[in-house]
């Protein structure tokens, strides 16, 4: 596909450049699993707190997790397959800052279950005191 050739979405259409250049800018990560949780798509940008590589494509979600949080990911995502859950948001510590993580579950226009995407971002700036007064200054600071 041409990187300049149009993709129409809900809302709009982008191209291949322009859908690069937003995930390689935001600071956010994410990783979308299809309904087999498979790993099908990350974003790589040099914000990632958690690496993954070209490697990760096609391995299921609980390759790419750590130990300790497989058996949670695998309940979350088994309620997501039963439509018993359609997203979950939570706070973790790494490297002794708070990352927010989220899942959310894909359904297609039909209202199956088609996957699930997982958003991560550190939020140890958000709502810390003096918070109002940094955002004001940065606001005015030009860069």
């Amino acid at each position: 596909m041409d990187q300049k050739e149009e993709i129409k979405l809900s809302g709009g259409h982008l191209n291949l450049e322009m859908l690069n250049a937003i995930f390689n800018t935001i600071p956010q990560e994410f990783d979308v699993l299809d309904e087999n949780d498979k790993v099908v798509w990350s974003s790589m940008n040099k914000h990632r707190l958690f690496k993954r590589t070209e490697d990760d494509i096609g391995k299921t979600v609980y390759e790419v997790h750590p130990g300790h949080s497989q058996g949670h990911v695998k309940q979350v995502l088994e309620q997501m397959h039963d439509d018993k859950r359609g997203s979950l948001s939570l706070v973790v510590t790494h490297d002794k800052k708070p990352i927010s993580i989220s899942f959310y579950a894909l359904h297609n226009e039909d209202g199956k279950y088609i996957g699930c995407i997982e958003v991560t971002q550190p939020v140890d700036k958000y709502q810390v005191k003096g918070s109002k007064w940094r955002n004001i200054l940065n606001v005015l600071k030009k860069k």
